[in-house]
């Protein structure tokens, strides 16, 4: 009886042995999922930042591509605003050029009036003598 009770003994054991490996493989299979999720988390997460990053850095380009714009804006509306004021300026200065010139004219048509009044009155001072 005792052979028996060795080879139960025997195979109790062995079978004991073989359920702690196969607890010890299923342990190994959750350890090695358990890893590998969390490193496709972090390959996720990795990818998440990257995505992250390059639309802040487009959207801060975008940002520095508007304020460029507005500052040419800004420029090319001064600039307008120069030619403008420059054009109203010559227009000032031509009509006040314009308006001495004029005067001049009828200043000098008022001289040359007097003068020939004058020439008419000594005219006929000399036929009156």
């Amino acid at each position: 009886m005792s052979e028996v009770e060795d080879a139960n003994k025997q195979a109790i054991g062995i079978k004991q042995a073989k359920v702690l490996e196969e607890k010890q493989l299923e342990q190994e299979i959750v350890d090695y999922n358990k890893k590998k999720a969390a490193r496709e988390e972090e390959l996720v997460a990795e990818q998440r930042r990257i995505q992250q990053e390059k639309e802040l850095e487009t959207q801060r380009l975008r940002e520095l591509q508007e304020k460029a714009q507005d500052r040419q804006s800004e420029i090319d509306a001064l600039r307008a605003k120069r030619v403008f004021e420059e054009s109203e300026r010559i227009a000032r200065d031509k009509e006040r050029k314009e308006e001495e010139h004029r005067l001049k004219v009828i200043k000098e048509m008022e001289e040359a009036r007097e003068v020939q009044a004058l020439e008419k009155e000594r005219l006929l001072s000399e036929q009156a003598r």
